[in-house]
């Protein structure tokens, strides 16, 4: 049984939160974060793990390149690529909600 998420677009003044239907835990300066309704387990690296602690309130996506650039030495551009790659997969794995802020600009 395979389950096909829509494919989400995120920007810089998209809003992002982890999932309700998740249960994560800190290992080792790592993440492990299991989703629910599939029983599938997910494994994030440190860097991912700092970015879904920040998540774990909803942030708009520039707040969180922010933050990351903040504790880690990385370009803007290489920080906003990794991020919306990062945010895409688990988005598509329902391990995020995104939601588009239409205020902003």
């Amino acid at each position: 049984m395979s389950v096909h998420a829509e494919k989400v677009t995120i920007v810089p003044s998209s809003t992002v939160r982890v999932a309700d239907d998740q249960v994560s835990c800190e290992l080792d300066g790592e993440a492990a974060i299991l989703e629910l309704k599939q029983g599938v387990y997910y494994g994030l690296n440190a860097v991912g793990a700092t970015v879904w602690g920040l998540i774990s309130k909803p942030r708009s996506v520039a707040e969180i390149k922010r933050l990351v650039l903040e504790q880690y030495d990385v370009t803007p551009e290489q920080c906003e690529r990794d991020l919306l790659e990062l945010l895409g997969e688990l988005a598509e794995r329902g391990l995020i909600r995104v939601e588009a802020d239409e205020g902003a600009g």
